[in-house]
């Protein structure tokens, strides 16, 4: 079925559909990861994106089954749902050939009623992108209602859970996580340290609670929507600031707000697999997982508090951290919890200090 995408430009790409046939509206974004739709489509720091990718043939090694492991946590995904609004691609492979496929791309967006758009010039579109930012676009098709624009809120309160979870009773530490949106393989990473996981939802006041560590997790949108996250953090900071925090991703923006540092929109956002990012002072380089659209400002990083590291793209401010507390942020995190990365001794680093 024929069907446009019409940016909030005024810019139209026309495609054909797969998947769910229904009008909708979301965020532009374009991700350059060459495999792993299924787990870039299920991260809830994705709510809210009609996402383009990049690599031209997407479908080919169908969905892998979603079950639950050992912590109870969803695998082959990060999350129990697709997050995204819809899925644009240059080139969608009906046809799947995998060991561990249950069903094809298709079929399964179908099931969760989003939408898809193949024959899209992506790599155009991924410059136009590029020169123009982010952008709102909406999804039409010819014989259905028009959907209305895009309306930027706050995401958070869509992907977080929505009451206290407790993970591993009983272990020597015990962290508090955030939920902003977290990915499933971030928890699992945590868990993995063999430590009591207690997840509250994002405006949950925490700080009455005993633990001997925070973790602020990723999450979709802008950080300034979240006033009351940010209070609680500034809470927590006061009140127990000898206890370490990590913030990753949104996480990371939420601490810096929370300790009076400016975030601004980055004009197409960091949305890959392979974004590299330098320590601060060195020349040691690290390749990173990263899905947001939001930085801190280095300018207004003050006081006590230091840049950690920078992105070798565009310059921009990829964690901070504070000289006196054991307070600090990354705006990537490990992309996988079943291979080692660049990254994982974010987490060693963080369990070391409770």
């Amino acid at each position: 079925m024929k069907v446009s995408l019409i940016l909030a430009d005024g810019t139209c790409f026309e495609g054909e559909s797969f998947g769910y046939q229904q009008p909708t509206s979301g965020e532009l974004v374009f991700n350059t990861s060459m495999t792993g739709y299924p787990e870039l489509m299920t991260d809830p720091s994705s709510e809210g994106q009609l996402l383009v990718l990049t690599y031209p043939v997407i479908g080919n090694y169908g969905v892998q089954p979603m079950v639950e492991d050992e912590y109870g946590l969803i695998t082959n995904a990060e999350s129990d749902h697709i997050h995204v609004k819809g899925l644009i691609v240059s080139d969608y492979s009906e046809y799947y050939s995998h060991w561990n496929a249950k069903e094809s791309l298709g079929d399964w967006m179908n099931r969760e009623k989003i939408v898809g758009i193949s024959g899209i010039d992506t790599r155009e579109l991924s410059k136009h992108i590029r020169l123009h930012g982010c952008m709102a676009a909406r999804v039409v098709f010819a014989d259905m209602p028009k959907p209305a624009e895009y309306s930027y809120t706050n995401l958070i309160s869509k992907v977080s859970c929505t009451e206290p979870i407790t993970y591993q009773p009983g272990k020597d530490k015990t962290v508090v996580v955030l939920d902003c949106g977290i990915r499933a393989s971030v928890l699992r990473c945590l868990l993995q340290q063999d430590v009591t996981v207690v997840r509250v939802p994002w405006n949950y006041d925490f700080t009455s609670m005993e633990y001997d560590g925070l973790f602020i997790s990723n999450g979709p949108g802008n950080p300034s929507y979240c006033g009351e996250t940010i209070a609680i953090i500034q809470k927590a900071m006061a009140e127990k600031a000898d206890k370490p925090v990590l913030g990753i991703d949104m996480g990371c923006l939420l601490l810096g707000l929370a300790a009076g540092m400016d975030t601004y929109k980055l004009k197409y956002g960091h949305h890959t697999h392979n974004q590299p990012v330098q320590l601060a002072g060195t020349e040691r380089c690290f390749i990173t997982a990263q899905n947001h659209n939001y930085a801190i400002r280095e300018e207004s990083i003050v006081s006590h508090w230091k840049t950690y590291m920078k992105n070798l793209h565009d310059g921009s401010v990829e964690g901070i951290y504070h000289t006196l507390k054991p307070w600090v942020g990354t705006m990537f995190h490990s992309e996988s919890d079943v291979i080692d990365t660049d990254v994982s001794f974010i987490y060693d680093d963080f369990i070391s200090k409770l």
